[in-house]
Parts: C-alpha cells; structure tokens; sequence
C-alpha cells in the first residue's frame, strides 16, 4: 500500500521501545544499588539484557525506516543532524563537572588529604608509558575514521571498510590497556578524592569508547550489507562525531590528569 503524504517530515508510529527502555534503565540503576549494597548483581544483569535487547530492536526499526521506507528525508536527517549535535553538548557538560571537580581537587587540596595532590601513599601513572600510548591509538583512530568517512563519500567501499575495521581494533585496544591499567593500579576509587576523581572520570570515558566502538562495529555491518551510499550515510557520520568527541576528551584526560595532574 502507498502512503501519501503532503510534507517531508517523518510522524513516527507507536513504538512500545521508548517505554522498554525506560523500565531497563530503572532495573540498571535499581541493580547497581542492590550491587552495591548487598553484592547480588543478578537483577543488574537482568537490566542489562532488558535494555541491550530493547536497543536492538529500536535500531532495526529506524534502519528500516531510514534504509528501506524512506522516511529519512532531507528535513528529517536535519533534525537528526540537530539531535545528535545537542546530544554531544548535553555530554561535554556531563565530563565538564568531571574536570571542574577535578580541577577544585587539584588547585585547592583539603586539609583531609594533608594539602598535598596527589595526597600522600598514592602512586599516579607515569604519562610517558601506558597513557601515553593509549593517546597515540586514539588520536590514529580519529584518523582513520577520518579516512572512512572520506572513502565513504568517495564511494570507496574498499578503503571504508579496512578504515573503519581498523577504527574497530583500535577502539578495542584501547579498551583493553585501560583495563589492564585499572588492574595494575596502586590505588582505587576509595583513594580519597584522588582515586575518586580518575576512576570516574576515566571509567566513564571508557564508557563511552566502549559504546562509540558499538557504534563503529553496528555501522560496519550496515556498510557490508549495503544500508550507506555517499549521499545517504548519517548513522555513519554521527558515529565519526562521536568518536572524535570521544578522542578531544581523552586529549584533555591526558594533559590534565595524567600530565599535569600529577
């Protein structure tokens, strides 16, 4: 059946999603706290699948609108475009309370930490070893996301996918010396403001490559099957503005708190 219409706006239909996705994030922080207090992380876990299932099934209905309705008009990838560009604002005031409590910490130390930063017992990472070359693969990445993106516009679906594949591996690289560097740290969050600082400013950038790196991996896919074109390819684009967000905050992690910060 043809539907017309007499604009180029996309009225979304119902959608049980937004409802499920809501109740998966109330289990997630409901299971935290039960985590937290009790050590029983079943019903963390249960959020978790709830929520990972739920953003599955939402994805494959706006590729399918996008990709095979053609509901993504011109209008409608403006206000994506809007969407994405607010969504990445409301994240850099998420890590800027981040820095503003770090920085609070760093100038002004508390009489409780001996006046000292870092206080006194605790050991910093040295910058010119593993932080160092976590910069150097998430500075190669933003390149070579850079490069698919190009390649993609080019419709050079050769270079894009070697681009983007190695994005991938290195978005997965970093990943794994952070948490090889977490297991081989002499502190913890409990360190004073210190260790609260870092760990929670770095695991949330952590965070968030682990989520930009889904991003890649679920464009990646797309790109094989053939769901981008040089004209048409927005969920790939908001996944390279993700990422190079990704990258100028963990520019700023390094000369902040593993440079200067110690």
């Amino acid at each position: 059946m043809i539907i017309k219409r007499n604009h180029n706006f996309h009225l979304v239909d119902q959608s049980p999603w937004p409802l499920i996705a809501a109740l998966g994030a109330f289990i997630i922080v409901t299971g935290l706290t039960k985590w937290f207090i009790i050590s029983n992380h079943n019903l963390l876990f249960i959020g978790l699948t709830c929520l990972t299932i739920t953003t599955y099934q939402w994805w494959r209905d706006v590729t399918r609108e996008g990709t095979f309705q053609g509901l993504h008009t011109l209008y409608v990838i403006k206000g994506l475009r809007w969407g994405i560009i607010l969504f990445i604002t409301s994240e850099v005031l998420f890590f800027f309370s981040f820095f503003w409590a770090f920085f609070h910490n760093r100038l002004s130390p508390t009489i409780e930490i001996g006046l000292l930063w870092p206080p006194s017992g605790i050991i910093p990472f040295n910058a010119t070893q593993v932080p160092l070359l976590n910069t150097l693969i998430l500075l190669s990445s933003g390149i070579s996301v850079t490069w698919s993106h190009h390649a993609l516009i080019e419709n050079n679906f050769t270079q894009i996918n070697q681009a983007i594949f190695v994005t991938i591996l290195l978005g997965i690289y970093f990943s794994f010396l952070q948490g090889v560097e977490y297991y081989e740290a002499s502190f913890s969050i409990a360190d004073s403001s210190y260790g609260a600082s870092f760990f929670v400013t770095t695991g949330f950038h952590g965070l968030h490559v682990l989520i930009g790196t889904s991003f890649l991996i679920v464009c990646f896919i797309r790109i094989l099957i053939g769901h981008f074109s040089s004209s048409h390819h927005f969920g790939f684009e908001a996944a390279a503005w993700y990422w190079h967000f990704v990258d100028v905050v963990w520019l700023l992690l390094y000369v902040n708190m593993y440079w200067w910060g110690r």
